[in-house]
């Protein structure tokens, strides 16, 4: 491989739930993803950039590819079908133990892009190295992709081989970022994804998709901590009373989860407080969804 100094952009593509935000957080070598069991929790295109000696990869993590119910869902699949308009590489990933038909739909849409495509086959620790060659036969016989690299996402394995397969792909180029910078977002965003997370880690099966959270207030005291206040949207009342929870004990389990998270991402102390709203039928609102950076 040339010594040329690469960079450009790199698409981690492919439906909801196969692991793309944990491959991120992976590579990065820190959490900037928010990552749960449940589907569809990436909303936002997130940036992750990741430098090297020879090359700088600046990582799109997409919303999961799926059928939308809803304005939000509608926007999340935007969201991930423009990101491949300004991309050099596109990485598939699909996971090793569950496979569907959306997968081929998606290697559909790859093909009109014209850009490299990477196999990336997560969770493969969980299968035996003949399944596993015959899982990429099967997916190399439907799509024509320029390497193929098998990873555990969650256990970090396969991770240096997926960026040196992602560094040859990868034109001559220049730095787009500073080399300190691991992402675009800002705290507020950061904090607000934080939040979510604890929420869906928390609730049951109704509640994850139908709550959102934005950041109301954000003060540095002088004293050195941070005091925060955050509303978080439901669609119903009784969906606000299971983040409640009984005597409010769940939200403030759900508030001390944040704030040791966001005390680690800000490097400060922080004061956090929050409040649960009903808004009907929020995710087909189009000026609340603009308002919380759906676009």
């Amino acid at each position: 491989m040339s010594c040329q100094f690469r960079s450009g952009f790199i698409a981690l593509i492919g439906r909801p739930n196969v692991g793309k935000s944990t491959i991120l957080n992976a590579i990065l070598g820190q959490k900037i993803a928010i990552v749960t069991h449940r589907q569809q929790t990436t909303r936002n295109r997130l940036l992750g950039i990741r430098n090297l000696p020879s090359a700088q990869m600046v990582f799109i993590d997409t919303p999961g590819i799926h059928s939308p119910q809803h304005a939000l869902g509608r926007s999340m699949v935007r969201s991930a079908r423009e990101s491949l308009d300004e991309i050099d590489v596109a990485a598939f990933v699909t996971d090793a133990e569950k496979h569907e038909d959306q997968d081929l739909a998606i290697l559909d849409m790859l093909r009109k892009i014209r850009k490299p495509v990477l196999f990336v086959l997560n969770k493969a620790d969980r299968k035996n190295p003949s399944e596993i060659a015959g899982l990429v036969r099967t997916y190399g016989e439907f799509f024509p992709f320029s390497g193929y690299v098998s990873v555990s996402g969650l256990k970090g394995k396969g991770i240096d081989h997926l960026l040196e397969k992602l560094q040859e792909l990868l034109p001559p180029g220049p730095k787009y970022y500073d080399d300190e910078m691991v992402t675009d977002q800002y705290e507020r965003f950061m904090a607000a994804e934080i939040i979510r997370e604890k929420i869906i880690k928390n609730t049951s099966e109704e509640v994850p998709h139908a709550v959102a959270v934005e950041i109301t207030d954000w003060k540095e005291k002088k004293e050195g901590f941070v005091s925060l206040s955050a509303v978080i949207y439901v669609e119903r009342e009784g969906q606000k009373g299971i983040i409640i929870g009984n005597k409010g004990e769940l939200l403030k389990t759900i508030g001390k989860q944040a704030r040791m998270d966001i005390e680690k991402l800000i490097g400060a102390r922080v004061f956090l407080e929050l409040w649960v709203k009903v808004k009907k039928g929020w995710r087909d609102d189009r000026k609340m969804l603009q308002s919380l950076g759906y676009h």
